[in-house]
């Protein structure tokens, strides 16, 4: 079973590869853009390049695989100031639960983004005046993973997205599925890992509800209103395929508490550029993290050719508080993401571990 499993994302994700790997005609084309952000702060300190070694509740949005880590209970949540300045926020929640030491482990998030309020215009009041309306994006997913050896955990998830306004709004389900693999001396097993997940996988959205109808009056002589329906054209989710490694130098006594890793990624996405990334993580005692990343992709450098607001820095901290010796552990963490235009992506966070 273990072996089929494996298997089976492999092909699919081999498959989707050779469809869409430089499709440049394809780029901008999808939908669903909030399913390409991290809002989480840990993982966006070196920008989604840990696919190979993230670990708990963080890793149903980038390698579901590594939810398997979660030794306990874990309780996460986020917030960020999504290109500051532009009034954007993102509040997410997370919770993964171990199931047992054979039985895997459970999770559930849920990511929601405010717009804040928006003016209504019309075509004849274009200045506003009428009110102010706010979007409602919201996506929810629940995973489950699993260590099926000492080298190979493995897992999927399943994610619903919304997107509405007061009189429009689209539905959707995709799916996520991941590997990761480690392996390393005897002393050191899991020095050395591997990761690869196929994400986003799903329906067609389309948008649909009575802001797409609009009345019109026909006939001059005997004037009558007609109420026209606008049919929405469906569009995908952004799929991609990311592909990724990671390596850790421990030293400091006889517990090697400290630890340095480097870690790289590489993301074929379906509608958008390949990217390409490293970075990497200074650990002392597992108390205090410092992390850094930088994610290139064709014309990043220059403000002519680029395509996206992100210019491919990203950095971070984590603090742990243990609240009990062997016991319950309190981390806070910030990242902050370089942007152009707008001031950045800064989040922050807490995760509970118990």
């Amino acid at each position: 079973m273990r072996r089929l499993f494996i298997c089976l994302i492999g092909v699919l994700s081999f498959n989707t590869y050779l469809a869409t790997a430089g499709n440049s005609n394809g780029i901008g084309e999808s939908g669903a853009g909030e399913l390409l952000i991290d809002p989480w702060a840990r993982s966006s300190g070196w920008d989604w390049i840990n696919s190979a070694c993230i670990s708990g509740i963080e890793a149903m949005k980038l390698n579901v695989a590594g939810l398997a880590g979660t030794q306990g209970t874990e309780v996460d949540l986020s917030h960020t100031l999504w290109l500051d300045g532009s009034g954007i926020s993102i509040n997410t929640l997370g919770f993964s639960q171990s199931l047992g030491k054979s039985g895997g482990v459970l999770g559930i998030d849920i990511m929601s983004i405010g717009f804040g309020n928006i003016n209504v215009t019309t075509t004849s009041s274009p200045d506003g005046g009428l009110g102010t309306y706010s979007p409602q994006f919201i996506n929810f997913g629940i995973g489950y993973a699993k260590v099926f050896s000492n080298n190979i955990y493995a897992g999927v998830a399943f994610r619903g997205i919304s997107e509405a306004i007061s009189n429009v709004a689209s539905l959707g389900v995709e799916a996520d599925a991941g590997v990761q693999y480690q392996t390393g001396p005897e002393t050191q097993p899991d020095q050395i890992k591997f990761g690869i997940s196929l994400r986003n996988i799903g329906t067609k959205m389309t948008f649909s509800g009575d802001g797409l109808v609009y009345s019109n009056t026909v006939n001059n002589t005997n004037p009558y209103d007609i109420n026209f329906a606008i049919d929405g054209d469906a569009f995908n989710m952004p799929s991609l395929l990311n592909i990724g490694a990671s390596y850790d130098f421990k030293w400091g006594g006889a517990n090697k508490d400290d630890r340095l890793t480097i870690a790289a990624n590489f993301a074929s996405h379906s509608y958008a550029q390949d990217q390409g990334g490293l970075g990497a993580e200074y650990a002392f005692k597992e108390i205090f993290m410092i992390r850094a990343g930088y994610t290139y992709e064709g014309g990043i450098t220059e403000a002519s050719t680029r395509n996206t607001v992100l210019t491919g820095l990203s950095c971070g901290l984590s603090v742990v508080v243990p609240l009990k010796k062997n016991g319950p552990k309190l981390e806070i963490d910030y990242a902050y993401q370089t942007t152009s235009p707008f001031d950045g992506v800064h989040s922050i966070g807490l995760r509970l571990t118990m």
